[in-house]
């Protein structure tokens, strides 16, 4: 029996080294998954991870390109299985990370003809894969537009996507083509480029950085491989380094002069190194909020980023290094000057030693009934060496992005650019399979656990057996209440809460996962927040650490307008239910952020 084009596309993508598909069936598709049963049975296997959702198998190729740098692929089916793709492309190309989408389509003969499921799917993706996506209608495609759509994924760091017709997919495969005009002939296998500026240009950045006195440096996703390099241009410089969410991984928290995340869930030490610096140095970021960026025309700005696109866009930059980070850095090292003043760095040293305090305060503020910044701080001590960190979007993401240290050798990720709701827990689950032997915690709000999380559930019960290490752990902040948002329209609109949006109903989350047979803890008491911690480390099996937390504790932003402040207390004269405990755990807070540790002046509050 001849190969089917379904069992070239298999093997072709095996010899691309994709290992993992994760999707879901449908008859759209069914000589693709037939072509991955019989593979298993040969020399070229791929394995087939069945998510409950579409969506979810999108997330989780993304995760899989953040995680090991490989392409993700993602497999759906036409009509609908297609578009639910798309919230996980998203992104995936929002983020920078390679994924390839493979999807049916209906017969090539029914098409035009408005038949069932038939969707114009080359329109539909060509905005989230616009660098590349084609329909097939020749066999002898097959093997050009796979090598194609893996190489520019990997190339251009985006989406790209193939389009099959389901009675293509059983068609005779034609490996080689013939000889003639108009044909294709490709190949298989990406090199990436040593990316390097110009030596011009190194001289330039070089003579602005030198000539500043108060450096401040802002690093991303870009400068995940360039730590070391990253923490001696900031010796030199006497910098303090910002960590743009995406880049919380790229560089260890203990570090005195690492000033934590930035922006609304950034830190103050941040903010001020931002407010008082002279010089920008941004490596690999493409951070969006201008506002926590000096004013412009207030620091000279040297950049340094790998896409050329995303040089000098979010703040003027004076000289433009289009490269790759650590290759960038150690080319202008030399160049750079060692600053004698060190007056810069010990200010900035001295505001982080006492934000973590500060952080540390908060976290031992009393709430009702916990508060959700001692589980994260009394987990960071805890966390497993060489671990993996998965947030979802929403206050989860605060606590994440503040409380918790990363060490050497951790990774983490989550939804930056999109901040899609309901990608934690699908990340956690690609986390796992790309790395079976590393601990995963997924940090998840209750509206994205109800969102998708607790289907999710049921496909880490279907395969956390295969798992070297079956330790995946899920905390769920489980508030009743959508609180990001909650916040929001408190602090950013002058709205009081609007409870018909904004409460959720209660779900019992650690007995869905018994339920299931995983492990589940019910958190509700700050005694017990160490030894739950514990239980869940050291499980047999994946956990379900199901937090009862208080929604009135304020993600409060390293820096409150005076337009913020006006628009709280707006909502809370305008009948916000939880008016009295939000305006007292938010004292709470703000007396940490003067006074840490001074316990005596909240005892009445």
């Amino acid at each position: 029996m001849s190969d089917t084009c379904s069992d070239f596309l298999v093997q072709r993508l095996y010899l691309w080294g994709v290992r993992r598909i994760y999707g879901y069936p449908g008859d759209g598709i069914n000589g693709i998954m037939g072509a991955l049963g019989r593979a298993e049975k040969n020399s070229h296997p791929v394995e087939f991870i069945q998510a409950r959702h579409e969506e979810m198998a999108a997330f989780m190729a993304c995760a899989h390109a953040k995680f090991t740098g490989e392409v993700g692929v993602c497999l759906a089916t036409s009509g609908p299985g297609a578009i639910h793709l798309l919230n996980g492309l998203y992104d995936a190309k929002m983020d920078h990370a390679p994924v390839v989408a493979i999807v049916g389509q209906q017969s090539r003969q029914a098409m035009g003809g408005s038949y069932q499921q038939e969707v114009d799917l080359v329109s539909l993706f060509k905005d989230v894969a616009g660098e590349y996506v084609h329909m097939a209608t020749h066999p002898a495609q097959i093997r050009h537009l796979v090598d194609r759509a893996m190489r520019i994924a990997k190339a251009e760091r985006t989406v790209t996507c193939i389009i099959l017709p389901n009675d293509l997919q059983e068609a005779d495969a034609v490996k080689c083509p013939d000889h003639l005009h108009a044909t294709i002939h490709s190949g298989v296998g990406h090199v990436q480029p040593r990316i390097i500026p110009a030596e011009q240009d190194l001289a330039r950045a070089a003579e602005v950085l030198n000539a500043g006195k108060r450096v401040a440096i802002l690093i991303g996703a870009g400068a995940m491989r360039a730590a070391e390099e990253v923490v001696k241009a900031a010796d030199v410089l006497g910098a303090g380094v910002a960590k743009a969410l995406l880049g919380k991984a790229a560089l260890r928290d203990d570090l005195p002069f690492v000033t934590g995340s930035i922006g609304l869930l950034g830190t103050k030490p941040s903010w001020e190194m931002m407010t008082d610096c002279d010089t920008l140095f941004m490596i690999g970021s493409g951070f969006p909020y201008s506002e926590f960026l000096p004013k412009e025309g207030q620091a000279r700005c040297v950049q340094i980023d790998i896409d050329p696109r995303m040089l000098s866009l979010r703040y003027p930059a004076e000289v433009c290094l289009a490269g790759d980070a650590g290759e960038t850095l150690r080319a202008l090292l030399p160049l750079l000057e060692k600053k004698e003043d060190r007056s810069w760095r010990g200010k900035i040293e001295s505001n982080v030693a006492e934000w973590w305090k500060v952080l540390e305060a908060r976290a031992m503020n009393e709430a009702k009934p916990l508060n959700p910044q001692r589980v994260f701080w009394e987990l960071s001590p805890r966390l497993p060496d060489n671990c993996i960190l998965c947030s979802d979007s929403g206050s989860a993401a605060n606590w994440y992005a503040r409380d918790l240290k990363i060490r050497p050798g951790m990774m983490a990720s989550l939804s930056g650019t999109l901040a899609t709701m309901g990608s934690g827990v699908p990340y956690g689950i690609a986390a796992k399979f790309a790395y079976p032997n590393r601990d995963v915690i997924a940090f998840v709000g209750d509206g994205a656990m109800q969102m998708n999380g607790t289907a999710e559930l049921v496909t880490v019960e279907k395969y956390w057996k295969h798992w070297a290490n079956p330790r995946l752990i899920i905390l769920v902040l489980n508030n009743r209440d959508l609180n990001m948002v909650t916040w929001e329209q408190r602090v950013l609109n002058g709205d009081p809460k609007f409870e018909a949006s904004q409460n959720l109903p209660d779900f019992p989350y650690a007995a869905y996962a018994e339920m299931l047979g995983l492990k589940g803890i019910r958190l509700d008491h700050p005694d017990n927040v160490a030894g739950a911690w514990a239980e869940a480390l050291a499980a047999d099996r994946p956990v379900v650490i199901d937090a009862h937390t208080d929604p009135e504790v304020p993600p409060l932003p390293p820096h409150i307008s005076f337009q913020q402040a006006r628009n709280f207390m707006s909502a809370m004269i305008h009948g916000d239910a939880e008016g009295g405990r939000a305006i007292r755990q938010s004292v709470k807070e703000g007396i940490e952020s003067l006074l840490p540790h001074r316990n005596t002046i909240k005892t009445n509050l």
